[in-house]
């Protein structure tokens, strides 16, 4: 099963509470960057091209589980940077269970192995194990050879131990239906416990954008990928409808309030993928985020984005409002043939706002202060 039935239950019960209490933006997931320091420099990654002082930047144990109250959301991914650099990650995540929270902690598996040791096997808590494809695909996406070998071992080792393991999987430009496919097949047969697939979104920052996908080549490659599926025992850790979406055969608009980060900055507005600017509270971020300046066809930025932390939140919505068509599609799978849904049209979109270099100055300036200060308290 991709997603437990308890946290099933618990989000659906979460979402009609928010209903009946009239709460139209509401999270379902906290996206907490503890760090953004990692032990891999992938090519489409645009999270860690910063200076060293902010990469040596930490949350604390005490400002996770502030966040985490905070926020109220059901589920916490915890993503990075690598989180298992942090040295508190097993009192962070072990907190954040204990408040009755469900964690996904996002790694690439390097110290999984030698890390297993700060965690206990729980419902409760997925190991979201990055893995981009096959041996080729994945040393070329992380830029290393022989990441592949060990995370494979590491998924195994977890296994062994009862952990619930999932393979959050990004596909860009090189990948084929057939080559995913076979991944699909072998994670299938290691005995994972769900598969989270999306398209890369193009990070500003990132070093290789040739890799990444527009929105009609995603649609065509998800249907090819579906259809290659059929009769398959693929198990995803997302909703059918996202997965509708992702093949083509839903018009979502993304709700970003959905996925909200909190990382070492503060709130970051208006999503995981966009840093266009930061706020102290999660108050402020909702009530004060000019939310229809985002998303496609209002910002270029969000032209071809079709990512799970934009658009899963929408298609649970949906699956909530509409329980028959999201379990005929869970059934029968997403739509392989036939037209696709009409897309958003891009000719009102405003432009690009970048602004990371500015944002970088501030949180320097603010960093030094913040020593300065500190080494006064010493003296």
């Amino acid at each position: 099963m991709g997603i437990p039935l308890i946290q099933k239950i618990k989000v659906a019960k979460y979402i009609l509470e928010q209903k009946i209490k009239g709460n139209k933006k509401y999270p379902l997931v906290l996206m907490l960057e503890p760090l953004f320091r990692c032990n891999l420099a992938c090519s489409g990654c645009g999270k860690i091209d910063y200076p060293d002082e902010i990469l040596n930047k930490r949350m604390s144990l005490k400002e996770c589980l502030e966040a985490v109250d905070e926020c109220g959301a059901p589920i916490v991914s915890i993503p990075g940077g690598e989180p298992l650099v942090h040295t508190e990650i097993g009192e962070i995540v072990q907190g954040i269970i204990d408040k009755g929270k469900f964690v996904y902690l996002c790694t690439n598996a390097i110290l999984l192995e030698k890390k297993l040791n700060l965690f206990k096997p729980s419902q409760y808590l997925t190991f979201s194990i990055h893995l981009d494809g096959l041996k080729k695909e994945h040393d070329h996406s992380v830029c290393r050879e022989g990441v592949y070998d060990k995370v494979i071992e590491a998924i195994k080792k977890a296994k062994q131990k009862g952990f619930r393991v999932n393979v959050n999987c990004t596909l860009f430009h090189q990948m084929t239906p057939e080559r995913t496919a076979k991944f699909f097949d072998f994670v299938t047969e290691l005995g994972i416990d769900g598969i989270t697939v999306s398209p890369g979104y193009a990070y500003e920052r990132a070093p290789d954008q040739k890799n990444f996908l527009k929105r009609k080549k995603t649609k065509k490659l998800f249907r090819d990928i579906f259809k290659l599926g059929k009769g398959k025992k693929w198990v995803f850790s997302q909703s059918s409808l996202f997965l509708d979406f992702l093949a083509g055969n839903q018009n979502y608009k993304c709700t970003p309030w959905g996925n909200p980060t909190r990382n070492i900055f503060g709130w970051q507005k208006p999503c995981y993928l966009l840093g266009e600017g930061y706020v102290k509270t999660f108050d402020e971020l909702i009530n004060e985020t000019e939310w229809d300046k985002y998303g496609t066809g209002n910002y270029e930025k969000c032209a071809n984005c079709m990512v799970h932390c934009g658009y899963e939140p929408t298609a649970a919505e949906d699956s909530i409002k509409n329980p028959l068509k999201a379990l005929k599609v869970a059934l029968r799978g997403p739509k392989t043939e036939g037209d696709m849904v009409p897309d958003i049209p891009l000719n009102n979109q405003r432009s690009a706002e970048y602004i990371f270099e500015k944002q970088v100055k501030e949180s320097l300036v603010k960093i030094r202060e913040e020593k300065n200060q500190e080494e006064i308290a010493i003296k």
